[in-house]
């Protein structure tokens, strides 16, 4: 099941600590980091998708946040974006109608892809208004893609999926391999599997 923004916002709301727009990311941080691949004017959604990953225990890159990356785009913003999703351990891409048609995030995408995608360290995160067809962008369906299992009503190889958040892979001969997202974040690729 793709995650819904309600369910997201319920999910950062249930944490003890409160939503922090002003953690600022810290290249010093000796944790596993993310990039996250996004549409500037979601922020608010964005600020939810970082509180998640905060959460499970990963350092979150965002551009905006970057006291370096507050230019006007240009040549130098390419160049501070490409540098910072190779540096990051991960590069997740935020998929909403918006951030589907943004250029920038286009280009993230394909730099994420050349730098991440060989080493299993790149997924999309659908959310919600996406039906998964990815109408003009069919390209995403090659990505590992991040979803929530409510732990009644998938089953892979007769065995339910217990309810929490997955990196699920693209059906190869129609079997499905899911990861917990947990060990995903964590790791190259996957030692737990659902096949």
């Amino acid at each position: 099941m793709y995650i819904t923004r309600g369910q997201l916002s319920r999910v950062v709301d249930s944490y003890q600590q409160p939503l922090n727009e002003r953690r600022m990311f810290s290249a010093e941080h000796p944790d596993a980091s993310v990039f996250l691949s996004h549409k500037h004017d979601e922020k608010a959604l964005l600020l939810h998708v970082k509180a998640f990953f905060e959460h499970l225990g990963m350092k979150v890159y965002v551009d905006w946040l970057d006291a370096k990356m507050q230019h006007p785009t240009d040549k130098k913003t390419a160049e501070d974006l490409k540098k910072q999703i190779s540096n990051n351990d991960k590069f997740i891409f935020i998929a909403t109608e918006g951030a589907m048609d943004s250029p920038w995030c286009s280009w993230e995408i394909g730099i994420g892809d050349a730098i991440k995608l060989e080493d299993d360290k790149i997924a999309i995160l659908p959310i919600a208004e996406n039906d998964g067809t990815w109408k003009k962008h069919e390209y995403l369906q090659i990505y590992p893609h991040i979803e929530y299992e409510d732990g009644h009503s998938t089953y892979c190889n007769g065995r339910l999926i217990p309810q929490g958040y997955y990196v699920e892979y693209p059906s190869e001969n129609g079997s499905i391999r899911v990861v917990p997202i947990k060990e995903w974040l964590r790791t190259g690729m996957p030692t737990t599997k659902f096949l």
